[in-house]
C-alpha cells in the first residue's frame, strides 16, 4: 500500500515540476537556423546556443518582468559585445532585441522547437 502511495506521489510531483515551467523554457530554432535552448539558471534564464558556428556560447540572461516579457542582457555571438535586452513571447514565438543607449537596436524572432 505504502509502495502505491508512494509511486503515486511521485509521479505527482514529477507533472506537477514538469507545469511548472516557465514557457520562455525550452529548445528554439534561431531567426539565422541555429538552435539554442534557454533554462533556468540562478533566479534567471540563459540563453545558449547548441548549434551553428557559436555552439555553446551563452548568449544572454532574462529575467521575467512583466506578462510574458523579459528584461535582461543579450550578447552577439559574432563580436561578444552584450547589450540591455528584451524578449516578448508570443505563442510558439519569441522575439528578442537588444539597445545600446536605447537608440540602436536589432531585434530576431525565434521559433519554439
Amino acid at each position: 500500500m505504502f509502495t502505491r502511495l508512494g509511486v503515486a506521489g511521485v509521479a505527482l510531483l514529477m507533472a506537477a515540476g514538469a507545469a511548472c515551467t516557465d514557457p520562455i523554457e525550452g529548445n528554439w530554432k534561431t531567426q539565422h537556423g541555429s538552435n539554442a535552448v534557454i533554462s533556468a539558471c540562478g533566479g534567471s534564464f540563459c540563453i545558449k546556443l547548441t548549434s551553428g558556428e557559436y555552439a555553446g556560447k551563452t548568449i544572454g540572461a532574462v529575467k521575467a518582468s512583466g506578462d510574458s516579457t523579459y528584461t535582461g542582457t543579450i550578447t552577439r555571438p559574432s563580436n561578444g559585445k552584450t547589450y540591455s535586452g528584451k524578449a516578448k513571447l508570443a505563442g510558439g514565438k519569441l522575439t528578442l532585441s537588444g539597445c545600446v543607449l536605447a537608440v540602436l537596436c536589432d531585434s530576431q524572432t525565434w521559433t519554439k522547437m
